[in-house]
C-alpha cells in the first residue's frame, strides 16, 4: 500500500462526493472520483486503487454490476459499498462480489475512516502472505517436493510455469525419484487442481487389461467383461492422467493411444461411439524413453506428442546436499505416525547417509529413516539403526569429491535437536550430544540459537 492510499469514489450526488472527499483527503488519501459505474471501470483500468468507495443505487450500471465487472476483470481493490436502509440486501450480495464491508448512508466521518483503514491493512496483510509463500516456493520445498539443489530449483521453475498451462509432459529420471509426486504437484498447481487425479502403471498390466484401463470397455467385449467400465480417460476428463512406465505400452496400443492424445477422444473396447475427453497427460518412465524410440519399441511420433515439455529427476546421490533435508521431513513424518517424539540424527549416522550411493533414492531414504522408528526407542538415530548396505557400502565418490556437506549446517540441527530434545535444558543438551557446557554455549551463540 502507497504512504498516501489511492481511492476511486464510485457516486452520482456531487455533493456527497465533495464530503467524501474531503473526509478522506484530511487524512492523507489521493482521492479520484467517477460519477457512472462505466466511468469508474476506465478509471480502474487506467490506474491501481488501493480502495473504492461505491454507491449501490446509480444509473445504468449500478454497484453490484461494477462489483461483478471489477471480479471478471480481476481488478481487486479494499472495497466499501454505501447503501441506504433498504438496500441492505444487496449490500450483503456486494460482499459476496469482493466488497470488504458496506456502511449505510449518510455515514459518520470516524466511521468511514475505521472501515477504510481495517480493510487497506487487511488487503496489505493478504498481500504479505503472498509473497510469504512465493518465498517459501522458492525455498527448501516446493509443495510437496522437498530440496534446495540448484537441479531442484530447476524443476521447481519448471512447474511453475507448465502448470500454468495444459502442455503434455514426461517424467524421467530413475525409480525413487519421486516421479509421480511431481506430477501431482504439476496437476496442484495449476488451474484444474479440484479436478480427478488419476494414475495407472502401464507395465503392470498385460496388453487386454490395459486397454481396458485406459480407453474403457463395453460389457461382452471380453470374457470376463460382465458390465460396462469407465476408463480413466474419462474418469480423469477436465483433469491429469499420469501414465507411469509409458515405454511398457504395446506397440499395437500405442497407435489408440496418440489417436486420443491427438483428437481428445477415445472409444471403449466394444464400441464404435468415440467419446470425447479432455485430459492433461503427464507420462513418466525410468527407462531412456529416446532410446526405445530408436529401438522400435516406441513410436517416435507418440514420443513427440508426449515430450512437449521435458523434466528429468536428478537421482538423489546427484543432490546430496538435499539428504539432511529430507531425513528432517521424513523424521518429523514418522514421529507423527508412531506417536512419538522426533528423533535427532547423530553426526555420524547423518554422514553415512549422505556418503551412500541411495540406488533406490528418496524411497529407499524413506524406508531407512521408518526402520529406525520401527526398530528403535532411542531418542537418536546412530549409525547401528540403520540398514546394513548403508553401513557397508558407502559411495565410491563421497560427497566431498563433488557436493560438500555443509558440516555446519549438520551441527546447527544437531544442537536444534538436542535442545528440543532436552526441553531447552543446555544442561541436558550438552550431555546428549556429548560435549561440555560452555562449548555448547559458544556453538548456541555461534550458530544465534539463543532464542
Amino acid at each position: 500500500m502507497s504512504a498516501a492510499p489511492r481511492t476511486l469514489l464510485v457516486e452520482d450526488e456531487a455533493n456527497m462526493v465533495r464530503t467524501l472527499a474531503k473526509i478522506l483527503e484530511r487524512k492523507g488519501y489521493t482521492v479520484d472520483a467517477a460519477s457512472t459505474g462505466e466511468e469508474a471501470l476506465q478509471r480502474l483500468s487506467e490506474r491501481t486503487y488501493d480502495l473504492l468507495i461505491t454507491d449501490l443505487n446509480m444509473p445504468v450500471m449500478d454497484g453490484l454490476q461494477l462489483l461483478r465487472e471489477m471480479k471478471e476483470r480481476q481488478i481487486a481493490p479494499a472495497t466499501i459499498v454505501l447503501t441506504g436502509h433498504g438496500t441492505i440486501a444487496s449490500a450483503v450480495e456486494a460482499m459476496k462480489l469482493g466488497a470488504g464491508d458496506y456502511l449505510i448512508k449518510p455515514c459518520h466521518p470516524d466511521e468511514l475512516l475505521m472501515v477504510a483503514a481495517r480493510l487497506l491493512e487487511l488487503r496489505q496483510l493478504r498481500r504479505e502472505v503472498q509473497y510469504l509463500r512465493k518465498q517459501i516456493s522458492t525455498g527448501d520445498r516446493y509443495g510437496e517436493l522437498i530440496g534446495k539443489s540448484p537441479g531442484m530449483r530447476e524443476i521447481y521453475s519448471v512447474i511453475e510455469a507448465v502448470s500454468q498451462n495444459k502442455s503434455n509432459v514426461l517424467l524421467s529420471g530413475e525409480n525413487g525419484t519421486g516421479k509421480e509426486l511431481v506430477a501431482r504437484t504439476i496437476h496442484n498447481k495449476g488451474s484444474a487442481a479440484s479436478q480427478p487425479f488419476l494414475a495407472i502403471n502401464c507395465g503392470a498390466l498385460s496388453e487386454t487389461l490395459l486397454e481396458s484401463q485406459l480407453f474403457g470397455h463395453r460389457r461382452g467385449s471380453f470374457t470376463s467383461a460382465i458390465e460396462d467400465h469407465e476408463g480413466v480417460f474419462q474418469a480423469a476428463d477436465g483433469g491429469t492422467l499420469f501414465l507411469d512406465e509409458i515405454t511398457e505400452i504395446p506397440l499395437p496400443l500405442q497407435v489408440k493411444f496418440l489417436r486420443a492424445i491427438q483428437e481428445k477422444e477415445v472409444t471403449p473396447l466394444g464400441s464404435t461411439r468415440p467419446i470425447r475427453v479432455d485430459v492433461r497427460i503427464i507420462a513418466a518412465s525410468n527407462r531412456d524413453v529416446e532410446a526405445a524410440v530408436k529401438s522400435g519399441s516406441f513410436r517416435t511420433d507418440l514420443f513427440y506428442r508426449l515430450n512437449v515439455v521435458p523434466i528429468h529427476l536428478p537421482p538423489l546421490r546427484e543432490r546430496r546436499e538435499d539428504i539432511p533435508l529430507l531425513v528432517n521431513h521424513f523424521i518429523q513424518e514418522y514421529s507423527r505416525v508412531y506417536g512419538v517424539e522426533p528423533k535427532w540424527v547423530t553426526p555420524e549416522a547423518l554422514q553415512r547417509l549422505v556418503d551412500y550411493r541411495w540406488p533406490g533414492n528418496i524411497r529407499e531414504l524413506q524406508n531407512a529413516i521408518e526402520r529406525a522408528f520401527a526398530l528403535s526407542s532411542q531418542p537418536e538415530i546412530t549409525p547401528k539403526d540403520l540398514p546394513a548396505a548403508i553401513l557397508r557400502d558407502p559411495d565410491p565418490t563421497p560427497a566431498g569429491s563433488s557436493d560438500p556437506l555443509p558440516l555446519e549446517e549438520v551441527e546447527r540441527r544437531n544442537i536444534l535437536a538436542a535442545l528440543h530434545r532436552s526441553g531447552g535444558n543446555k544442561n541436558e543438551a550438552a550431555r546428549i550430544l556429548g560435549i561440555d557446557r560452555q562449548r555448547l554455549y559458544r556453538k548456541i551463540e555461534k550458530y544465534g540459537l539463543d532464542a
